[in-house]
């Protein structure tokens, strides 16, 4: 465990140094992922572990947020109230859809009651709609703009994009369909590198793993040459 912070922290400072503006943690490398249902205590200690450590060193008011994986939306909104986090990755917020790990179904409502509950309603929720890795066979007759539209009638903070699996980008034809009929913020959350970053001058936010990754591989690790120059393209933008 203290490997895993001590790399959080390491990979934190590189983040900062190359002026991102925000951070989103995520148990990315718990793999085969499981459901929520299946959790076990030490998934959300260790997490909440993660985020206090990050949060220490990071500016006041610096945006950090957290997705669990997978589909862990409630314990998500319960880290980050206790750790003082700004947002979470929510998946499965509105129509089902069958994940690698089965199926999810649709969790607004008890979400945002949640929330509420633990008086936790600063910590905004951002949410994939018809996301990355899934089947979306059981709701092919509702277009990704329905969906939108769904997640906004819901209360979603704001809706995240991708492409179909990790790494893949997003068709931006989706991206500008729903930003016409959509008044959230909207989040890019796969396959954005400095080379088609132009592409995407509608969305309000990026979600960067792979591109900052070195040979932009998600499972190896940072490379800051990669991050500087990222950001140098953002900055022009």
């Amino acid at each position: 465990m203290d490997e895993i912070v001590t790399k959080a922290c390491r990979e934190t400072e590189i983040y900062l140094r190359n002026n991102v503006d925000g951070i989103l943690i995520e148990n990315m490398h718990d793999i085969p992922y499981i459901q929520s249902r299946d959790f076990q205590p030490d998934t959300v200690a260790c997490l909440a572990r993660i985020c206090t450590e990050v949060k220490k060193i990071t500016p006041p008011n610096f945006p950090i947020g957290l997705q669990v994986l997978a589909g862990g939306n409630k314990e998500a909104i319960a880290i980050a109230k206790a750790c003082s986090l700004a947002f979470i990755r929510a998946e499965g917020y509105v129509f089902g859809h069958v994940a690698d790990e089965g199926y999810i179904d649709a969790n607004a409502g008890a979400l945002l009651r949640y929330r509420k509950t633990i008086e936790a309603n600063d910590v905004q929720i951002f949410t994939d709609i018809k996301k990355k890795h899934s089947s979306h066979a059981i709701t092919s007759d509702v277009s990704l703009t329905e969906t939108a539209k769904a997640a906004e009638f819901f209360l979603a903070d704001g809706l995240i994009l991708t492409g179909i699996s990790t790494g893949s980008p997003v068709d931006v034809k989706e991206l500008n369909d729903v930003k016409r009929n959509c008044d959230l913020p909207i989040l890019i959350g796969s396959g954005i590198t400095s080379e088609n970053l132009c592409n995407y001058r509608e969305a309000n936010a990026f979600i960067v793993g792979s591109s900052f990754k070195k040979d932009g591989l998600w499972m190896n690790e940072l490379d800051e040459m990669r991050i500087k120059n990222f950001m140098d393209k953002l900055f022009m933008l």
